[in-house]
């Protein structure tokens, strides 16, 4: 397994061993989600569209464009990506703009964050934004080597897109979408070393549009007052939430089994999305919700691995954002299926039927693993000399900051 390499007729010095550990907890995590989708779904599935399998066979054909994706990725050029981030970036922001617009978008639930593709169905571009906005702060923040001052305000412009990104998925009425992206985001700027006095303030600031944001929106104050008091709306707002604990109860120690043993699960509504996880519980109780967890540890801890030990700072930074990205949404769509936090939109990852969720998640997965064999440092020294040039005082005198260390040169 170790020796494992992408191009195996290329040297060692070129290309290092791509990590076959960090592919088989991917292989294992998407394996664990058909398989949940083929016990939970049947029922639902018949109901809705009388095809038992719908939503598994309508999985497992996104899946071969999710993995042609992580391919692509996984093997693309670092300098050709940076180069072209710009028009990946732009054309992602675009898209969440178009699904604003009725003839382009499609909306469904009051929300609006659907876009129509003919012969192909619909896709969130919210999805995709997720991923746009790791590659961006991690291109940017690549380029921020000093530590002084007047190079904070070098923070001024991913915040600025990270901000544009969060406001047009809100107005998609996306608000746990978009509120997830600030927070990995934010993430994303401390391990950068944004100082906590700078950014500090714009977090507190975020805290009471959150809430005003919940606010000017019945349903979502709904959500909030359902989850204080389950016992009094647990047969109408908050009866998903009522479906899905039961249905894990069900499960018990080791699981309700399949067939007849998960019928508590086609009770859920729309259980083949945001609800999938109480279909595992239910069918290997305890036991598999354990193993699951375990394993998304490994997952993150893999991807964390691969990020501190990528020479690469754009792949580095980048591989931790994806990775937060995925494991950060899978406990909280954990948490929300379990009671312990208010129902949001957020899908399960690897999980949760939907082509735009897989496909996006294979596509960071692919990010990752590209820089789990990324041996190209190339780009550093570029910035590093395009920093020293900007650097250069009046007095000749040229203050350099690399990697934390400061060196005061004269000409």
């Amino acid at each position: 397994m170790s020796d494992f390499r992408f191009f195996p007729g290329r040297s060692g010095e070129i290309q290092k061993k791509s990590d076959a550990v960090f592919i088989v907890s991917v292989l294992l995590l998407w394996g664990l989600g058909m398989f949940t989708l083929f016990v939970s779904t049947p029922d639902t599935a018949e109901r809705l569209f009388n095809k038992k399998y719908y939503f598994v066979v309508r999985q497992l054909i996104w899946s071969v464009f999710g993995f042609a994706s992580m391919a692509f990725f996984s093997v693309m050029p670092l300098r050709f990506l940076r180069k072209h981030l710009g028009i990946f970036v732009m054309a992602i922001f675009i898209l969440c703009l178009f699904a604003l617009i009725p003839f382009f978008g499609f909306q469904r639930n009051g929300a609006s964050r659907w876009i129509r593709i003919p012969y192909v169905g619909r896709f969130q571009p919210s999805e995709f934004a997720k991923f746009a906005v790791v590659l961006y702060l991690a291109n940017l923040f690549n380029r921020y080597l000093g530590q002084n001052d007047v190079e904070q305000k070098n923070f001024l412009y991913p915040l600025v897109g990270l901000f544009a990104f969060v406001i047009v998925i809100f107005l998609q009425r996306d608000f746990s979408t978009g509120l997830f992206v600030f927070m990995v985001g934010c993430l994303m700027f401390f391990v950068s070393g944004a100082r906590m006095t700078w950014f500090g303030p714009l977090v507190l600031l975020a805290i009471p549009a959150a809430v005003l944001m919940i606010v000017i929106e019945p349903y979502r104050l709904m959500r909030i007052i359902s989850f204080l008091k389950p016992d009094e709306y647990m047969m109408n707002e908050g009866y998903q939430q009522f479906a899905s604990e039961r249905a894990i109860i069900s499960g018990g120690m080791w699981g309700a089994g399949l067939g007849t043993g998960l019928v508590n699960v086609s009770r859920i509504p729309e259980v083949q999305s945001d609800y999938i996880f109480a279909g595992w519980a239910a069918a290997m109780g305890f036991i598999g919700v354990f193993a699951y967890i375990a394993l998304l540890v490994f997952f993150a801890w893999r991807g964390i691995y691969i990020a501190l030990n990528c020479p690469n700072r754009f792949a580095s930074y980048g591989a931790f954002g994806c990775t937060a990205m995925i494991v950060l949404q899978s406990l909280i769509n954990v948490a929300v299926v379990c009671g312990a936090l208010p129902t949001t939109g957020i899908p399960q990852p690897f999980f949760s039927s939907g082509g735009s969720s897989l496909v996006v998640t294979l596509c960071m997965c692919g990010f990752i693993l590209n820089a789990s064999h990324c041996d190209d440092t190339s780009d550093e020294e570029s910035d590093l000399e395009a920093y020293k040039k900007s650097s250069i005082k009046k007095d000749n005198t040229r203050l350099e900051s690399f990697n934390g260390v400061e060196v005061t040169s004269y000409e």
